[in-house]
């Protein structure tokens, strides 16, 4: 996928926000007001910031070498996927799904229930 092409496939996500709390060059995306993607614009390749299960965070970076512990973020529970054309979109369009469901899943039930999803097991 292209940045741009990221971009718009990440906003189409229900009570999705976005904006440049960090200054430019660092794209944040949040649902109800909790970050599930960051987009680094300041390196080339960009790279995006995604939220992932530990387990699953381990076996995407032995599959992928574009996929890296979390720069500068809790590299537990954080990945940084490198836009090396490596990665198929469907490959990273589950990820960044992944990603929005770790973060929902741990909302306020108030906020869930907002966002009117069913946030079923990966």
């Amino acid at each position: 996928m292209t940045y741009d092409e990221t971009k718009t496939y990440l906003s189409t996500k229900n009570g999705v926000t976005n904006g440049y709390p960090f200054g430019p060059g660092i794209h944040v995306y949040k649902v109800m007001g909790k970050m599930f993607a960051l987009i680094r614009e300041d390196t080339n390749p960009i790279s995006v910031n995604l939220k992932c299960d530990p387990d699953d965070a381990l076996i995407l970076r032995a599959q992928f070498e574009a996929v890296q512990p979390g720069y500068h973020m809790n590299k537990e529970h954080w990945n940084t996927v490198v836009f090396d054309g490596t990665i198929s979109d469907d490959t990273l369009k589950m990820m960044i799904d992944h990603s929005y469901r770790e973060v929902a899943r741990k909302l306020k039930k108030s906020d869930r229930d907002k966002l009117e999803l069913e946030l079923s097991s990966d």
